[in-house]
């Protein structure tokens, strides 16, 4: 029988306050993270699958660090071209694709162009190239790092451009590919980007660099059929080039970096 003293009583309620005070400070249960659903089950999982870099190292600035630090001064004759751009440029052996050219690659699969932003000083800028070859924007309709209005993608565009003259760098913008849906592997990539879209974002990226004297590098055009999409045989799941599809790509790089290293004589 617990006692009733005064003594007794005051050590209850002290030990209530105590224990009362305890508990408050303990941080509450969180709920699980969740991720809106884009309505594509690969899409979703991709998102989901990312988001230790979306909160650790957004954009992915680790991924050529090292690579960067090992790189030296180009010479003064050097015609260094970086290669900037999601997996389409990720993807892409530049070393078959032109040999012997100083060319470096800095694609990351699945980037769009608000994390391009956060590395465009360390993977472009800090490398000193003459030129940069910009493909970017895919991503951004898809939504893989949230959705994305065209005018933003455009600002981000624009931002690149600003940031690459500003340090003397002569700029080429690719074109946003087309996509196909002629293979079970490439009906979501289509879905994802609807053809219109790409279409807007090709027409302003043209009309910028007409107005801002940059380099419009028309891939689309090459490589659409007459549907409006890819060309089947140039891209297996509708999306990523593949052999074909670099051999059609190499030629128009080439000679869009001819007129850029030519404009900066000028």
């Amino acid at each position: 029988m617990i006692s009733s003293s005064p003594a007794s009583r005051r050590v209850l309620l002290l030990f209530l306050v105590l224990s009362y005070s305890a508990l408050a400070q303990q941080p509450a249960p969180q709920p699980p993270l969740s991720i809106p659903s884009t309505g594509f089950a690969g899409l979703d999982q991709y998102r989901a699958s990312r988001i230790a870099i979306f909160t650790d190292d957004y954009g992915q600035l680790a991924r050529y660090r090292d690579a960067n630090a090992k790189l030296s001064t180009p010479a003064a004759d050097e015609n260094r071209v970086v290669f900037f751009g999601d997996s389409i440029t990720d993807g892409w052996h530049l070393d078959e694709s032109f040999p012997g050219k100083p060319y470096i690659n800095r694609g990351i699969g699945g980037q769009t162009t608000p994390q391009m932003l956060v590395r465009f000083r360390q993977d472009v800028i800090d490398l000193h190239p003459k030129v940069v070859m910009i493909l970017a924007g895919t991503n951004d309709i898809a939504g893989n790092t949230g959705p994305m209005r065209l005018e933003d993608i455009e600002a981000n565009y624009a931002s690149l451009s600003e940031l690459a003259r500003a340090s003397h760098i002569r700029v080429v913008f690719s074109s946003v590919l087309p996509v196909h849906n002629y293979t079970e592997r490439s009906k979501d990539f289509f879905a994802q980007r609807p053809p219109e879209k790409i279409l807007a974002l090709n027409r302003w990226l043209k009309a910028y660099c007409e107005a801002h004297g940059s380099i419009y590098l028309d891939y689309f055009s090459a490589m659409v059929d007459d549907k409006g999409y890819m060309n089947k045989d140039l891209a297996e799941d509708g999306l990523h080039p593949n052999a074909a599809g670099h051999k059609i790509m190499a030629p128009l790089a080439d000679a869009a970096i001819a007129k850029a290293l030519a404009a900066g004589r000028n």
